[in-house]
């Protein structure tokens, strides 16, 4: 939810509307970018309700601006996710459905979910995964969860990429490699400015990537009736 992802979003999103549409093509969408200070805020209290409240109340006024579906373009509040879309009467698009969905269609049965604390270490990410695709996703031990959350708040969200964090993240992935893991989710919408496919020994499922395909795969669809 920093602005260094969002910028990601609309920038995927955009051109994928293009490769689709050619020419000068670009994608109709509402953005309502929040301070994520405060939203980091009530992460550390575990104000979990009045995060969701704050979001259900973003996703309603997107919805009466126009908006066709929603979108929270983070993994870690997709905690509150179920609150929001109670409140919508259009689609919540879910990141974790949208990567759940994308490893199965590749045959990964064991991912190693790289993310913040809180979706590393609460259920609601692996529960789901587990619940509606059969996936057993692993986490890093204690230790490497710190540094994975630590790179991620203390550089990514504020725009410093820098190759001593991927190389620790590749060291994890290194281990759960080794440890069985088959596949790797960036479960954070930020890891992506770090490391790709490119970098790793296993195949990576970017959560951003997969959100972007999955919110204009509806788009077009509705476009299209």
């Amino acid at each position: 939810m920093s602005w260094e992802s969002t910028a990601t979003y609309y920038r995927k999103i955009n051109e994928r509307i293009r490769a689709v549409r050619g020419g000068l093509s670009s994608a109709d969408l509402l953005l309502h970018s929040v301070d994520f200070s405060r939203v980091v805020a009530w992460q550390k209290a575990g104000a979990w309700q009045d995060a969701a409240e704050y979001l259900a109340t973003v996703g309603f006024n997107l919805q009466r601006a126009g908006a066709d579906c929603i979108l929270i373009c983070t993994n870690t509040m997709h905690r509150v996710a179920d609150d929001v879309s109670d409140r919508l009467d259009v689609p919540l698009i879910h990141i974790v459905d949208a990567t759940g969905e994308a490893l199965v269609r590749a045959g990964a049965k064991r991912p190693l979910l790289l993310a913040t604390s809180y979706t590393m270490e609460g259920g609601f990410y692996r529960d789901r995964l587990r619940s509606r695709f059969g996936i057993e996703a692993k986490v890093p031990d204690a230790d490497a969860r710190a540094t994975v959350n630590e790179i991620i708040f203390e550089e990514l969200c504020v725009g410093r990429i820098l190759d001593i964090s991927r190389a620790d993240y590749l060291r994890i992935i290194s281990c759960a490699r080794a440890s069985g893991c088959d596949s790797v989710i960036l479960g954070c919408t930020e890891i992506g400015l770090l490391i790709d496919e490119k970098d790793s020994e296993l195949k990576v499922f970017d959560s951003t990537r997969l959100h972007v395909e999955a919110a204009v795969k509806f788009a077009l669809e509705r476009d299209s009736h």
